[in-house]
């Protein structure tokens, strides 16, 4: 049975500059830097779309690691869903929803994933707590983009 977490981050960007934020692959890079994470393949910089694939490889755990994943659904700019369609995971989906609560743009990630050799209890032990920092280290990264840009 797949894993699932939710993350939710507030900004002070707008939905628009947040969402192109995140479809930037130049800032996905630049959020995760410190696992050398690139895209190597696909669209490897610039804004992926609908459709559209990147290849990234990066290293966790000391391993280096090769995924490829799909923008599978997107709704500008309100939702977008990025899933592998190659790679570790047995199964592993993004859902990014973006809305508004009073003056803050609120940043939804839900990930659901199942690893091919850990159990769930492992998967919530381990790579859940792993990627809430990542994505939370990430999503940090995108809000200073957004808020940057709007600045000019």
């Amino acid at each position: 049975m797949p894993s699932t977490f939710t993350l939710v981050t507030r900004s002070s960007a707008s939905i628009q500059a947040l969402f192109d934020a995140s479809l930037s692959i130049d800032a996905h890079v630049d959020s995760l830097r410190h696992t050398g994470e690139r895209a190597i393949a696909g669209v490897t910089s610039g804004q992926i779309g609908l459709g559209e694939t990147v290849t990234w490889r990066a290293r966790h755990f000391g391993i280096r690691f090769t995924m490829t994943s799909a923008i599978t659904a997107l709704d500008r700019p309100h939702r977008f869903v990025d899933a592998q369609i190659a790679g570790p995971f047995r199964s592993f989906e993004h859902e990014h929803v973006f809305g508004r609560d009073g003056d803050a743009t609120v940043m939804t990630d839900t990930l659901t994933f199942a690893s091919p050799i850990l159990g769930a209890i492992a998967e919530r032990l381990v790579l859940v707590p792993y990627l809430r920092r990542l994505i939370r280290r990430r999503n940090e990264h995108l809000m200073s983009t957004a808020e940057r840009g709007e600045r000019g």
